[in-house]
């Protein structure tokens, strides 16, 4: 038995306003070409299908045509609810699109029914465990002294095990949105933090061959048997450099036999430049990022004028800008460090010329800082 295992995948995101909507759909309507060359005979997809709860027509579309690409392709698709999706919304009409080889786990109170799939082994029991919201999981689980992702995953995974228990010999996968300790995170996940415990163990999920995880973006080990696929594009600029891709999970007689990545293609990548302004619009080093998704972070000690229209007159995919050189960004130190040792007449001096575009202080107004910090300093005395 052959798993594609991808989660994350976030369709109807945008980068910093940008629509992504065309490279969602190009990256995973490529996964098709992966079903068919790697014999893939099922396709999971641990959580976070859509980027909203309420996904937009054109979001809803581009999922209906990659699913239809993969069942194409000769693979069953098993979705999970993660925390930016609707559960009841995803799980609409679930029992119908069964019979097209989409199976929709999106439901708490029947997470311990799995998807069974048959090989010349005998069967593979998928477990789609929705995400968990403690608040309302616990009640629906019937542990109501659980508040926290463990506590209800604990129960949620007792419930698996109790159900595995009934099928002896039958291998078992289990798919699941959380953050199992261990893991990386990136800057563009949505906080799940709960009452400040977010962290679930691997302990957790003994007891089942392959855990396919979702929630984190960035692809990673945790044990052979459990992994994180990681999203298929890059949602923000902390993961720039970031390759992305699947894996392709092999079941035998005896369990999970191997596991291997399977590199994913960025349309456009994420690209971070740092300089001043002129620098970054005159140097031959950043020709490639003419095509990438660019943010700026611009060093001029001077903020300059309108130069996010600057910055697009090179890179067209610029969309993100922030100005550091006013703050130390520039030489790396801190404003605290770079006002030590100075006096008060230098900081005001810097002050005045800084909002004033980098015109300096004359002898008269620099008279003038003297007076006024002067006076400030014989009322403080005289509190």
């Amino acid at each position: 038995m052959r798993l594609l295992h991808t989660s994350d995948w976030h369709i109807g995101r945008s980068l910093h306003g940008a629509d992504l909507l065309g490279e969602q759909e190009a990256v995973l309507s490529g996964l098709a070409g992966v079903v068919a060359a790697e014999g893939v005979d099922a396709v999971v997809v641990a959580g976070d299908v859509y980027d909203r709860a309420v996904p937009s027509a054109d979001a809803q579309a581009v999922l209906d045509r990659v699913v239809g690409r993969l069942v194409g392709a000769g693979a069953t698709v098993v979705l999970t609810p993660g925390n930016h999706d609707s559960a009841r919304r995803l799980g609409t009409f679930s029992s119908l699109l069964t019979k097209a080889g989409l199976h929709v786990r999106a439901e708490t109170a029947r997470l311990d029914e799995p998807v069974l799939l048959a090989d010349a082994h005998g069967e593979v029991a998928v477990y789609g465990l929705p995400y968990l919201e403690p608040e309302i999981a616990r009640h629906e689980l019937g542990v109501t002294d659980a508040r926290s992702h463990e506590g209800v995953l604990r129960a949620a995974m007792d419930r698996v095990r109790a159900d595995l228990f009934l099928r002896p010999g039958v291998r078992s996968v289990v798919m699941a949105h959380a953050f199992v300790g261990g893991g990386v995170a990136s800057d563009s996940e949505r906080d799940i933090c709960v009452g400040g415990v977010d962290v679930v163990p691997a302990s957790v999920f003994d007891g089942v061959d392959y855990v396919a995880l979702g929630h984190l973006h960035r692809p990673q080990t945790l044990l052979d048997r459990m992994r994180y696929s990681g999203s298929p594009l890059g949602y923000s600029f902390g993961e720039a450099g970031q390759d992305k891709q699947v894996w392709l999970v092999d079941l035998d007689a005896g369990g999970l036999a191997g596991v291997r990545s399977v590199p994913l293609p960025a349309p456009r990548p994420l690209t971070v430049l740092t300089g001043t302004l002129d620098d970054l619009l005159a140097d031959p080093a950043h020709t490639a990022a003419e095509e990438a998704w660019v943010s700026a972070r611009l060093t001029d000690p001077v903020r300059p004028s309108d130069p996010m229209r600057a910055l697009r007159g090179r890179f067209a995919h610029c969309v993100h800008l922030e100005w550091i050189g006013g703050t130390g960004g520039g030489d790396g130190r801190s404003y605290q460090e770079r006002l030590r040792g100075r006096d008060d007449l230098d900081v005001a001096g810097e002050f005045v010329a800084h909002v004033r575009g980098g015109v300096g202080v004359t002898a008269a107004e620099r008279d003038l800082l003297t007076r006024a910090l002067g006076a400030a300093g014989r009322e403080e005395l005289a509190r």
